[in-house]
Protein backbone atom coordinates (compact mmCIF):
# COMPACT_ATOMS: atom_id res chain seq x y z
CA UNK A 1 0.00 0.00 0.00
CA UNK A 2 1.71 3.41 -0.90
CA UNK A 3 1.62 6.63 0.92
CA UNK A 4 0.08 8.19 -2.56
CA UNK A 5 -3.23 5.44 -1.93
CA UNK A 6 -3.23 5.92 2.06
CA UNK A 7 -3.41 10.13 1.05
CA UNK A 8 -6.35 9.25 -1.30
CA UNK A 9 -7.88 7.19 1.06
CA UNK A 10 -7.30 9.40 3.69
CA UNK A 11 -9.06 12.25 1.71
CA UNK A 12 -11.90 10.29 -0.18
CA UNK A 13 -13.44 9.64 3.77
CA UNK A 14 -13.06 13.38 4.43
CA UNK A 15 -15.11 14.15 1.41
CA UNK A 16 -18.15 12.26 2.95
CA UNK A 17 -18.27 13.83 6.67
CA UNK A 18 -18.28 17.48 5.28
CA UNK A 19 -22.15 18.92 5.25
CA UNK A 20 -21.93 19.46 1.19
CA UNK A 21 -22.89 16.31 -1.02
CA UNK A 22 -19.65 14.97 -2.73
CA UNK A 23 -20.42 15.19 -6.48
CA UNK A 24 -18.86 11.82 -8.10
CA UNK A 25 -18.61 11.87 -12.08
CA UNK A 26 -18.14 8.43 -13.75
CA UNK A 27 -15.21 8.87 -16.65
CA UNK A 28 -14.46 5.79 -18.19
CA UNK A 29 -11.05 6.44 -19.51
CA UNK A 30 -7.96 8.54 -18.66
CA UNK A 31 -8.73 11.41 -20.40
CA UNK A 32 -12.57 11.85 -19.63
CA UNK A 33 -11.13 11.29 -15.96
CA UNK A 34 -8.34 14.43 -16.76
CA UNK A 35 -11.35 16.22 -18.28
CA UNK A 36 -12.94 15.85 -15.24
CA UNK A 37 -10.05 16.81 -12.69
CA UNK A 38 -9.64 19.71 -15.24
CA UNK A 39 -13.25 20.93 -14.10
CA UNK A 40 -13.01 21.03 -10.28
CA UNK A 41 -14.33 17.79 -9.42
CA UNK A 42 -12.78 16.55 -6.04
CA UNK A 43 -13.06 12.57 -6.77
CA UNK A 44 -13.79 10.13 -9.03
CA UNK A 45 -15.68 6.76 -9.57
CA UNK A 46 -15.28 4.15 -12.49
CA UNK A 47 -18.12 2.67 -14.51
CA UNK A 48 -18.75 -0.61 -15.27
CA UNK A 49 -21.11 0.36 -17.91
CA UNK A 50 -18.86 3.18 -19.43
CA UNK A 51 -16.28 0.24 -19.70
CA UNK A 52 -18.49 -1.99 -21.67
CA UNK A 53 -19.00 0.51 -23.82
CA UNK A 54 -15.78 1.36 -24.54
CA UNK A 55 -15.26 -2.02 -25.16
CA UNK A 56 -18.48 -2.49 -27.49
CA UNK A 57 -19.99 -4.70 -25.47
CA UNK A 58 -22.87 -5.21 -23.47
CA UNK A 59 -20.54 -6.40 -19.95
CA UNK A 60 -17.06 -5.78 -18.72
CA UNK A 61 -14.67 -8.68 -17.19
CA UNK A 62 -13.33 -8.83 -14.15
CA UNK A 63 -9.76 -7.88 -15.41
CA UNK A 64 -10.90 -5.25 -18.19
CA UNK A 65 -12.52 -3.20 -15.22
CA UNK A 66 -9.69 -3.84 -12.60
CA UNK A 67 -7.37 -2.48 -15.53
CA UNK A 68 -9.54 0.56 -16.10
CA UNK A 69 -9.24 1.09 -12.18
CA UNK A 70 -5.87 1.26 -12.34
CA UNK A 71 -5.69 3.31 -15.33
CA UNK A 72 -8.33 6.19 -14.13
CA UNK A 73 -6.35 5.72 -10.39
CA UNK A 74 -2.74 6.86 -12.43
CA UNK A 75 -4.49 9.49 -14.90
CA UNK A 76 -4.80 12.00 -11.94
CA UNK A 77 -4.77 12.74 -8.18
CA UNK A 78 -8.00 12.37 -7.03
CA UNK A 79 -9.24 9.57 -5.03
CA UNK A 80 -11.38 6.84 -7.15
CA UNK A 81 -14.16 4.81 -6.46
CA UNK A 82 -14.17 1.28 -7.90
CA UNK A 83 -17.41 0.15 -9.21
CA UNK A 84 -17.14 -3.29 -8.65
CA UNK A 85 -20.37 -5.06 -9.63
CA UNK A 86 -21.45 -8.03 -7.48
CA UNK A 87 -17.52 -8.98 -7.53
CA UNK A 88 -17.83 -11.19 -10.24
CA UNK A 89 -18.64 -14.10 -7.49
CA UNK A 90 -21.95 -15.62 -5.91
CA UNK A 91 -19.73 -16.76 -2.85
CA UNK A 92 -19.21 -13.98 0.04
CA UNK A 93 -15.51 -15.03 0.46
CA UNK A 94 -14.76 -14.87 -3.38
CA UNK A 95 -16.29 -11.63 -4.19
CA UNK A 96 -14.88 -9.60 -1.19
CA UNK A 97 -11.12 -10.52 -2.91
CA UNK A 98 -11.86 -8.26 -5.31
CA UNK A 99 -12.20 -5.25 -3.08
CA UNK A 100 -8.46 -6.24 -2.22
CA UNK A 101 -7.76 -6.49 -5.82
CA UNK A 102 -8.95 -3.01 -6.51
CA UNK A 103 -7.23 -1.26 -3.49
CA UNK A 104 -3.55 -2.56 -5.73
CA UNK A 105 -5.54 -1.37 -8.48
CA UNK A 106 -5.20 2.04 -6.85
CA UNK A 107 -9.14 2.31 -5.62
CA UNK A 108 -9.83 4.45 -2.70
CA UNK A 109 -13.30 3.14 -2.17
CA UNK A 110 -15.11 0.44 -4.21
CA UNK A 111 -18.95 -0.78 -3.84
CA UNK A 112 -20.43 -4.22 -4.28
CA UNK A 113 -24.45 -4.92 -5.23
CA UNK A 114 -26.71 -7.76 -4.78
CA UNK A 115 -27.79 -8.31 -8.42
CA UNK A 116 -26.51 -11.54 -9.25
CA UNK A 117 -26.42 -11.28 -13.13
CA UNK A 118 -28.48 -14.42 -13.55
CA UNK A 119 -31.65 -13.21 -15.51
CA UNK A 120 -33.75 -16.19 -13.37
CA UNK A 121 -32.95 -14.73 -9.71
CA UNK A 122 -32.00 -11.37 -10.36
CA UNK A 123 -31.19 -10.32 -7.06
CA UNK A 124 -29.48 -12.17 -3.93
CA UNK A 125 -31.46 -13.86 -1.31
CA UNK A 126 -31.17 -11.19 1.72
CA UNK A 127 -29.29 -13.75 4.23
CA UNK A 128 -26.67 -13.93 1.43
CA UNK A 129 -27.01 -10.65 0.41
CA UNK A 130 -25.98 -9.25 3.96
CA UNK A 131 -23.18 -12.10 4.32
CA UNK A 132 -21.54 -10.43 0.69
CA UNK A 133 -21.34 -7.04 2.40
CA UNK A 134 -19.98 -8.71 5.96
CA UNK A 135 -17.13 -10.15 3.65
CA UNK A 136 -16.81 -7.31 1.92
CA UNK A 137 -16.68 -4.58 4.62
CA UNK A 138 -14.08 -7.21 6.17
CA UNK A 139 -11.59 -7.74 3.50
CA UNK A 140 -11.79 -3.19 2.72
CA UNK A 141 -11.53 -2.74 6.59
CA UNK A 142 -8.55 -4.97 7.09
CA UNK A 143 -6.24 -3.51 4.29
CA UNK A 144 -3.98 -0.84 5.56
CA UNK A 145 -5.52 1.79 4.70
CA UNK A 146 -9.31 0.50 4.83
CA UNK A 147 -11.28 1.82 2.06
CA UNK A 148 -14.59 3.03 1.77
CA UNK A 149 -17.25 0.60 1.34
CA UNK A 150 -19.82 0.55 -0.76
CA UNK A 151 -22.97 -1.53 -0.71
CA UNK A 152 -25.84 -1.35 -3.44
CA UNK A 153 -29.34 -2.38 -3.22
CA UNK A 154 -30.26 -3.26 -7.15
CA UNK A 155 -33.56 -4.39 -6.50
CA UNK A 156 -35.26 -1.62 -8.28
CA UNK A 157 -33.51 -1.72 -11.00
CA UNK A 158 -34.44 -5.45 -11.67
CA UNK A 159 -38.03 -5.56 -10.93
CA UNK A 160 -38.41 -5.42 -7.76
CA UNK A 161 -40.38 -1.77 -7.06
CA UNK A 162 -40.52 -2.37 -3.46
CA UNK A 163 -39.16 0.71 -1.45
CA UNK A 164 -39.53 -0.85 2.09
CA UNK A 165 -37.10 -3.98 0.47
CA UNK A 166 -34.60 -1.64 -0.68
CA UNK A 167 -34.73 -0.02 2.67
CA UNK A 168 -34.20 -3.19 4.61
CA UNK A 169 -31.42 -4.61 2.60
CA UNK A 170 -29.48 -0.99 3.09
CA UNK A 171 -30.13 -1.29 7.02
CA UNK A 172 -28.38 -4.32 7.13
CA UNK A 173 -25.72 -3.56 4.80
CA UNK A 174 -24.99 -0.70 7.23
CA UNK A 175 -25.19 -3.25 10.16
CA UNK A 176 -22.90 -5.72 8.31
CA UNK A 177 -20.24 -2.97 7.96
CA UNK A 178 -20.63 -0.71 4.94
CA UNK A 179 -19.82 2.69 5.13
CA UNK A 180 -22.21 4.41 2.77
CA UNK A 181 -25.43 3.08 1.40
CA UNK A 182 -26.80 3.33 -2.49
CA UNK A 183 -29.85 2.14 -4.22
CA UNK A 184 -29.79 3.06 -8.06
CA UNK A 185 -33.22 4.22 -9.46
CA UNK A 186 -34.93 6.28 -6.40
CA UNK A 187 -36.33 8.47 -8.59
CA UNK A 188 -38.14 11.24 -6.51
CA UNK A 189 -37.17 13.29 -4.02
CA UNK A 190 -39.30 11.83 -1.53
CA UNK A 191 -38.38 8.19 -2.49
CA UNK A 192 -34.14 9.68 -1.56
CA UNK A 193 -35.46 11.53 1.64
CA UNK A 194 -37.44 8.05 3.04
CA UNK A 195 -33.94 6.28 2.40
CA UNK A 196 -31.51 8.92 3.70
CA UNK A 197 -33.43 8.93 6.90
CA UNK A 198 -33.78 5.31 7.39
CA UNK A 199 -30.07 5.00 7.81
CA UNK A 200 -27.14 6.57 9.76
CA UNK A 201 -24.32 6.07 6.83
CA UNK A 202 -23.60 8.83 4.09
CA UNK A 203 -26.30 7.89 1.34
CA UNK A 204 -25.16 8.08 -2.19
CA UNK A 205 -27.64 8.73 -4.99
CA UNK A 206 -27.55 8.46 -9.06
CA UNK A 207 -28.87 11.29 -10.98
CA UNK A 208 -29.10 8.72 -13.75
CA UNK A 209 -31.88 7.11 -13.21
CA UNK A 210 -33.61 9.90 -11.22
CA UNK A 211 -35.91 12.95 -11.82
CA UNK A 212 -33.40 15.52 -13.67
CA UNK A 213 -35.09 18.30 -12.05
CA UNK A 214 -34.05 18.05 -8.57
CA UNK A 215 -31.10 19.72 -7.83
CA UNK A 216 -27.76 19.52 -5.69
CA UNK A 217 -29.12 22.34 -3.32
CA UNK A 218 -32.20 19.97 -2.89
CA UNK A 219 -29.90 17.02 -1.96
CA UNK A 220 -27.97 18.13 0.51
CA UNK A 221 -30.70 19.25 2.14
CA UNK A 222 -32.78 16.07 3.02
CA UNK A 223 -28.83 14.66 3.74
CA UNK A 224 -27.76 13.29 0.81
CA UNK A 225 -23.42 13.13 1.00
CA UNK A 226 -22.65 11.60 -2.37
CA UNK A 227 -24.15 12.12 -6.03
CA UNK A 228 -22.92 10.39 -9.11
CA UNK A 229 -23.81 9.64 -12.59
CA UNK A 230 -23.26 5.91 -13.30
CA UNK A 231 -22.88 5.42 -17.22
CA UNK A 232 -24.81 8.70 -18.07
CA UNK A 233 -21.27 10.38 -19.50
CA UNK A 234 -20.75 7.43 -21.50
CA UNK A 235 -23.93 7.58 -22.79
CA UNK A 236 -23.74 11.02 -23.26
CA UNK A 237 -21.02 11.21 -25.14
CA UNK A 238 -21.66 8.11 -27.34
CA UNK A 239 -24.80 10.21 -27.90
CA UNK A 240 -23.42 12.69 -29.33
CA UNK A 241 -20.94 10.35 -31.90
CA UNK A 242 -23.30 8.96 -32.81
CA UNK A 243 -25.19 11.95 -34.24
CA UNK A 244 -22.00 13.25 -35.81
CA UNK A 245 -21.57 9.88 -37.40
CA UNK A 246 -24.93 9.62 -39.23
CA UNK A 247 -24.32 13.11 -40.23
CA UNK A 248 -21.07 12.06 -41.87
CA UNK A 249 -22.67 9.30 -43.22
CA UNK A 250 -25.69 11.25 -45.08
CA UNK A 251 -22.89 13.70 -46.64
CA UNK A 252 -23.32 16.78 -44.08
CA UNK A 253 -20.52 17.47 -41.57
CA UNK A 254 -22.47 20.47 -40.23
CA UNK A 255 -21.24 18.61 -36.49
CA UNK A 256 -17.70 20.42 -36.95
CA UNK A 257 -18.60 23.73 -36.18
CA UNK A 258 -19.19 22.08 -32.44
CA UNK A 259 -16.13 21.04 -31.96
CA UNK A 260 -13.95 21.76 -29.12
CA UNK A 261 -10.51 23.32 -30.12
CA UNK A 262 -7.87 20.91 -29.78
CA UNK A 263 -5.97 23.17 -27.62
CA UNK A 264 -8.81 23.61 -24.95
CA UNK A 265 -8.30 19.68 -24.53
CA UNK A 266 -4.52 19.54 -24.31
CA UNK A 267 -4.99 22.58 -21.74
CA UNK A 268 -7.27 20.23 -19.80
CA UNK A 269 -5.75 17.05 -20.33
CA UNK A 270 -1.98 18.54 -18.86
CA UNK A 271 0.17 17.14 -16.38
CA UNK A 272 -2.00 16.19 -13.75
Amino acid sequence: MTTDLVAKVARFRALHERPDPLLLPNPWDAGTARLLASLGFEALATTSLGVANAAGRTFATRQEILDNCRVINEATVLPVNADLENGFAHEPAEAARMIEDAAHAGAAGASIEDYSGESHSPIYDFALSVERIRAAAETAHALPAPLLLTARAENLLHGVDDLDDTIKRLQAYENAGADVLYAPGLRTLDEMRAVVSSVRKPVNIVMGFADPSITLEQLGEIGVRRVSIGGALSRLALKSFMAGAKQMRAGRFGFVAELPPTAELHEAFGDQ
